[in-house]
Parts: C-alpha cells; structure tokens; sequence
C-alpha cells in the first residue's frame, strides 16, 4: 500500500525536482552561469512563450496589413472591392453620360446650332478665355467702364419692381412666337441699349435679336444668375451664357471682353461683357442676345424694351 503511493507521488516529485544548469568556460571550467531549474519551471516558461507568441502575431494579422497577406483574405477583400468599384463606376458613367448630353445641348445653343446641321462640321476656335480676358483688360479703351451696377439702376429697379402696373404679363401662346407664359410675370434687366438691328424669327432659326452699339460698350446681366458657358467660338466670337431660376437661361454673343468666367455668380444689371465685333458671323459691333425658357428660344423684344 504504502509503495503505491509513493509510485504514484513520483511523477509530481519529478515536476518539481530541482536541476541544476551550469555553464563553464571551455578553458578555464570556471562557471560563468548556473539556473535551478525543474521540469515545471521549464514547461511554463515553454508555454508562456507559446502563448505570447501566438498573441503577438494575432494582433499583427488582425491590426496591420499583414492580414492583406493572407490568400483567402486578400480574394475575399478585392472581390467585395471589385463590386463596389463597379457599382461606383456604372453611377459615373450615367452621371457622365447626362452631363455630356446636357453640355452638348447648351453648347448648341450658344453655337446657334439648333436644327442647323449643315453648320455641324465647321470647325471650332478655342481659345483660352481667361487670359485672353486678362490681357485686354489692362487695355486702356477698357478702363472707363463700370463694372458694377450703378446705384440709379437698383432704385430703379426696386420702385419698378414694387409697381404692379409695369409687370409684363403677356398672353400664353406658342414658343414659336418667343412668348411664353411662365416667364410674362419676370423684370428683365436690359441688358444694353442700341438700336435693334435683326428681330426674333423661330423660322429662320434666328433665335435672339441683335443691338448695334458702339464698341466697348457694357453688356449688363439679364437676371441674377451664375455663369455656365464663357468661352470663344469661330462663328459668335466671345460668347457668355447665363443660368437663371425658373429654367431661365440668357446668352451674349460677339463680345470683345468677357468679364465674367464659369461658375461666377453675377446679379441683374451687373456687367459681364463689353460689345464687341467678334466671330465669323458679325458684321460690326453690336450684341446677339438671346433668351431661353425650359429649352425653348423666347423672344427678348415680348419682355423688355431695347
């Protein structure tokens, strides 16, 4: 009886039982270095380290890239990157689509090139606008005029404003005529004063009346709006659109200066570009205006006296 236990104390006695570690030198056998060690001592320590070990490199793989090592992670993750990148992209391509249709319609427009397609394949000038502005604006033939609007033209403005009886409301007819309902109630600023040179007419695709002016003389906004063309083209020179509330959309052409650039917002009366002679389509100095409602050309003359 008392020999099995001590059979079975042994393996304990063996866990803690006490080893001495030396290290000698290989010359001398001076002892440089002894451990008491027993086989328990030795075990945790083993585990201990294991343990931390595989803590440690747990942590790098979920915390820094090196999880983007991994093969079956890194397939997974570019494939949930592929479908996104292509969802991404086909909500691009619409979006690109539409601006363009969009930019290629307003780009008619200001070209005159509605229903006109024998005008299609001439070749356009471009020209950049913004230094080209630059430079003849240190001009001195450009330094009398005022930029801004003047103080008579907004008190004029407000009292005509305040006054019922001078709202232009217009019957609603066709858009072939140049009028149209929606827009009869809006105070037009004029843009510039001159003699009427070429009237509206739907017919002869001539979609805005011209204004024979002296040259250098101010061409003022329309209506409160922000700038969405401002550029050169070979047939109406220097040519500066408008976008209005409403769909509302005005556009100057062969302009000698323009004053303004895209994405400016100017306000009613405010100058944006000088009279000028420019573009294969001018004669002499004066000013093609024209106004736009919902895509449809209107006649300027229904709605402010020039």
């Amino acid at each position: 009886m008392a020999q099995d236990k001590d059979q079975s104390k042994r393996p304990a006695k063996k866990l803690v039982h006490k080893y001495i570690l030396e290290i000698r030198d290989e010359d001398t056998f001076e002892k440089k270095l002894d451990l008491r060690l027993s086989r328990l001592n030795v075990l945790t320590l083993l585990g201990t380290a294991t343990i931390a070990i595989v803590s440690i490199m747990l942590l790098l793989i979920v915390y820094t890239p090196l999880r983007e090592k991994l093969l079956g992670y890194r397939y997974v993750s570019l494939s949930r990157q592929a479908v996104e990148a292509n969802f991404v992209s086909d909500s691009l391509a619409k979006e690109l689509k539409l601006k363009s249709v969009y930019l290629d319609n307003i780009k008619k427009i200001l070209q005159g090139n509605i229903g006109n397609t024998d005008m299609a394949g001439q070749k356009n000038v471009q020209l950049n606008t913004t230094q080209v502005a630059m430079e003849q604006a240190n001009s001195e033939r450009y330094q009398n005029i005022q930029m801004n609007r003047s103080k008579e033209d907004s008190l004029l403005r407000s009292e005509i404003e305040s006054d019922k009886r001078f709202n232009l409301n217009f019957p609603q007819t066709e858009s072939s005529n140049g009028i149209s309902a929606g827009v009869s109630s809006t105070l037009f600023f004029i843009p510039l004063k001159g003699l009427v040179t070429d009237t509206f007419n739907f017919s002869k695709q001539h979609f805005g009346i011209d204004i024979a002016a002296p040259e250098n003389e101010a061409i003022k906004a329309t209506l409160d709006g922000t700038v969405i063309f401002a550029d050169w083209t070979s047939e109406t020179g220097f040519t500066i659109g408008i976008q209005h509330s409403n769909n509302l959309m005005s556009i100057y052409k062969h302009n000698s200066l323009l004053l303004k650039e895209v994405g400016n917002k100017v306000k009613a009366g405010e100058v944006v570009a000088v009279v000028g002679n420019s573009g294969d389509l001018s004669s002499g100095p004066h000013l093609h205006f024209e106004l736009w409602s919902n895509g449809n050309p209107l006649n300027p003359a229904k709605y402010m006296a020039f």
